[in-house]
């Protein structure tokens, strides 16, 4: 693989432990606001015997952060394509602390190359921070269909906002994804953390970071919805 960089428990464990941690940047008043479109570029052709790429957009939770070497869930994820014959790369191009604009203003970037389908998990520290959902739900949308326009199959990942918030932005935070998932007929996980969200053994030290075996989790959860979407 290579790498190019219950709930209320995962989410109130600190507002200031956001998904990557201490690493997280400063936040930049660009990430408020929906980035201008942009001309789609042409993708280069693929070199011969290339393998096409599965990319990973998203934060920490993707990033691998407190998880040893090769058990993040894409590392997982390509672990699992080898054994079953799939002809996949899996990228890795999360970055820790990353929001829905951060994701968005490196998209380009982050399609290089023969991609088929791209693995949307962003939006965690945009609830982490309370910013405006209209703003990461535009973020998204733009994401996705810039994907689509170059014939990508995008697969997105929803999360949840912190309760602290109140009910009417958690509310409006979730119907986000479900509505963008809805509008574009993309595949969708309602939940990336379903299952490992809010469980001590299962998450590192922090409470909000799948541990290796949290991750595995996380991984099978995906790959239900992927699998069906890939040809040997």
């Amino acid at each position: 693989m290579r790498n190019l960089g219950p709930l209320v428990c995962l989410l109130l464990a600190s507002a200031a432990v956001a998904c990557g941690g201490e690493d997280l940047p400063a936040l930049e008043p660009r990430e408020t606001a929906v980035a201008p479109a942009a001309a789609v570029p042409a993708a280069p052709a693929p070199e011969p015997g290339q393998r096409r790429h599965i990319v990973f957009l998203g934060d920490s939770l993707t990033a691998g952060y407190g998880l040893p070497r090769g058990e993040s869930v894409p590392d997982l994820l390509q672990t699992r394509l080898d054994a079953g014959g799939y002809d996949y790369e899996v990228v890795n191009a999360s970055v820790s602390g990353d929001t829905s604009a951060g994701g968005l203003s490196r998209l380009d970037w982050s399609l290089q190359g023969d991609v088929e389908v791209l693995v949307i998990e962003l939006g965690a520290n945009d609830g982490l921070r309370g910013l405006p959902v209209e703003a990461m739900k535009g973020n998204l949308d733009a994401i996705i269909t810039r994907a689509r326009e170059r014939d990508i199959t995008v697969v997105l990942t929803g999360m949840e906002a912190p309760p602290n918030y109140g009910e009417a932005y958690t509310t409006e935070f979730r119907q986000a994804y479900r509505d963008l998932a809805r509008e574009h007929e993309v595949a969708f996980v309602p939940f990336f953390l379903e299952g490992v969200a809010g469980i001590p053994r299962l998450n590192i030290a922090d409470g909000i970071h799948p541990n290796s075996e949290g991750a595995r989790i996380v991984e099978a959860t995906v790959w239900r919805t992927l699998e069906p979407l890939l040809d040997r």
